[in-house]
């Protein structure tokens, strides 16, 4: 059974279950490179100089001292590197890794209260007190990225010490919180949903029900006022009845996470039907084109439909992570192609970006645009990269999501395999594995061949065709077609044979650069285009444009678009070629305002070449002015 977050149950009701993917060279191998050996390795020392170390310390009796730290949730940041270590040690051994979290995990079970709960910021600062701060406490969210961490371990290591923890803590929550009648203590959900995808999780790691039933608990109680009715903590309406995502978006898509976990294994289809509705809603009208979510800094907030600004567009770099964790658990719910469309999106691009090429800094907002002149006081909401934050949410969440990225990459369904995510490796199901030579995302070609197939009948082998893709061709065998001669059904190219070791499948995607327009009404981008090219979305820096900023430069859309690969810039990157003009604009005085009858205070102006790079590589050369939407006039 593959390795990964989500490890369905026997009885789970899903189209789809992860298939086992190895990543061995390529872009995505390049990256996680990086994350194994600069960000994983740099995670305890970082997590020692801010304190989150020392307060487990202190909280298990060895060291003196005050909490460190400015929330309550500090504990799992800590969680959530063990979680990417161990996903990292599942796959390569790493002697001096494994003694840190052997360490680690040492020092968490240390601090572990004897009825089993855990929570340095309570234990050292509010005397002990417990659950009496839900809305800002995060103490079961905490919970969740503990048992989340322990999954990981368990199934990395195969042995039991924080697992052991989890299931102290899981026992001791379910002890407490329960519905009216139940005779618990509490009725009562965390402010920060996170504890429900992980109990589920849980659930299907032990077999021990009552997790998952806890899961179901929680799910069901928001939007019942047990939090003030708020939006912000999507407590305003119950997840069975709303209708657009709202509130903060990283919780907004945790839950739906948890949801669709107790959807796979219960086939509730109340939940089914509410995360796709919800899904749908997201995608339509708030989320960017980066796969970025979040328009408000203010409660880092969804805003309202279409409100889709670029300087200040929050775009956490968690909420992208959530929204990948979301979209796979409905992808193997569902088996829609769409929802990889979105992971796709989201990974290259709103993702990515969250950290800096050499693994050492990171974003935790990720804006569209930074304009000329600009000015940042730093802080968690800089648009300059950071070498880690005062709320240290992101930094370990992009550890984990790239140190576990094989889980989200294929599929196995009850007729062969479907591959989600093209990467240069191996994958396999069920007796069918295939080995895949790509240099995607740069190109669009992606041989494969089989490496061993079932003897008893037929598989069908699945291809997505992204969303994004204007052509294809496609070999198998001697034989050659095109999207009218293999039309893709629902975004699925389904070749299905008596496969045989050596047969050779080649798919080629047109990769031609686009321009992008949006929705008119999203007002912030009216009478602008964005270029993508392949997954890839590009954008304009200051760095690559001398001489002027980037404030006053107009894209003409009747020259074409130019494609450059550079393999001495930024990695080794394919950049995007196009023509445009400065505008020549009129001195406006003191006032920057004129009548529209009169006309706009420019003209053409200069021409100039115009170099866009991939947005995910922006801020790794210099600070400086980016933009990804570009004026037509």
């Amino acid at each position: 059974m593959p390795q990964g977050p989500v490890r369905l149950g026997p009885d789970a009701k899903t189209v789809l279950a992860p298939a086992a993917v190895q990543v061995r060279g390529g872009f995505w191998d390049a990256r996680r490179r990086v994350n194994a050996r600069t960000s994983i390795p740099q995670g305890p020392g970082l997590l020692e100089s801010a304190g989150n170390l020392h307060n487990l310390r202190v909280a298990a009796g060895t060291a003196e001292g005050q909490f460190k730290g400015a929330y309550p949730f500090v504990d799992s940041d800590v969680y959530k590197w063990l979680e990417a270590a161990s996903w990292q040690l599942a796959q390569s051994p790493d002697d001096a890794l494994a003694a840190e979290v052997d360490r680690i995990v040492a020092l968490v079970a240390e601090a572990q209260q004897p009825d089993g709960y855990l929570n340095t910021w309570f234990q050292l600062l509010k005397g002990g007190e417990r659950y009496r701060d839900l809305r800002w406490g995060h103490e079961l969210y905490c919970a969740g990225h503990l048992i989340q961490a322990a999954v990981a371990h368990h199934r990395a290591t195969g042995r039991t010490e924080l697992l052991d923890v989890a299931v102290r803590f899981a026992d001791q929550i379910d002890s407490v919180f329960g519905p009216p009648g139940s005779g618990k203590l509490l009725d009562g959900i965390d402010g920060h949903p996170e504890v429900e995808t992980a109990l589920v999780e849980l659930y299907r790691e032990t077999g021990e029900r009552r997790y998952l039933e806890l899961a179901g608990y929680f799910v069901d109680r928001f939007g019942h006022g047990l939090l003030g009715g708020e939006a912000y903590c999507q407590d305003r309406v119950p997840l069975r009845e709303a209708t657009d995502v709202e509130g903060h978006a990283v919780r907004q898509l945790y839950l739906l996470a948890g949801a669709a976990d107790l959807a796979a294994e219960t086939g509730d289809a109340g939940l089914r039907a509410a995360g796709e509705r919800l899904w749908w809603a997201m995608t339509a009208t708030k989320t960017h084109l980066t796969g970025g979510l979040g328009a408000h800094h203010d409660e880092e907030d969804f805003g309202d439909p279409y409100e889709l600004p670029n300087e200040r567009a929050y775009c956490e770099t968690c909420a992208a992570i959530a929204s990948v964790q979301w979209s796979w658990r409905m992808a193997l719910l569902t088996g829609e192609a769409r929802y990889a469309d979105l992971i796709e999106r989201t990974l290259y691009n709103g993702f990515l970006a969250g950290v800096s090429l050499d693994g050492e800094r990171w974003l935790y907002v990720n804006p569209l645009q930074v304009r000329d002149g600009h000015t940042d006081t730093g802080g968690d909401q800089s648009a300059r990269r950071t070498r880690w934050f005062r709320c240290a949410c992101c930094p370990p969440n992009v550890m984990r999501l790239l140190a576990s990225l094989e889980h989200y990459l294929a599929g196995a369904d009850d007729g062969g395999l479907r591959i989600h995510q093209y990467v240069t490796g191996r994958y396999g199901a069920d007796g069918f594995t295939l080995s895949c030579e790509t240099d995607y995302p740069w190109h669009g070609t992606i041989a494969l061949t089989v490496d061993e197939a079932p003897a008893d009948g037929p598989r069908t082998l699945s291809l997505r065709i992204p969303q994004w893709c204007r052509a294809y061709r496609v070999r198998c065998g001697d034989t050659a077609y095109d999207q009218s001669d293999a039309p893709a059904a629902d975004g699925w190219l389904r070749l299905e044979r008596t496969w045989a070791p050596g047969d050779r499948v080649v798919l080629e995607l047109g990769m031609e650069p686009r321009l992008t327009g949006a929705d008119p009404r999203v007002d912030a981008v009216r009478g602008c285009v964005a270029i993508e090219r392949g997954p890839l979305v590009y954008c304009l820096e200051g760095v690559d444009h001398p001489g002027g900023g980037l404030d006053d430069i107009v894209l003409d859309t009747t020259r074409p678009l130019d494609v450059e690969h550079r393999p001495d810039l930024l990695g080794g990157v394919t950049t995007v070629v196009a023509a445009g003009h400065r505008r020549r604009l009129a001195d406006a005085g003191w006032w920057p305002y004129t009548s529209a009858d009169d006309g706009a205070p420019e003209n053409c102006g200069d021409p100039v070449e115009l170099t866009a790079v991939p947005y995910y590589s922006w801020a790794n050369r210099q600070d400086g002015s980016m933009r990804v939407w570009l004026p037509t006039s």
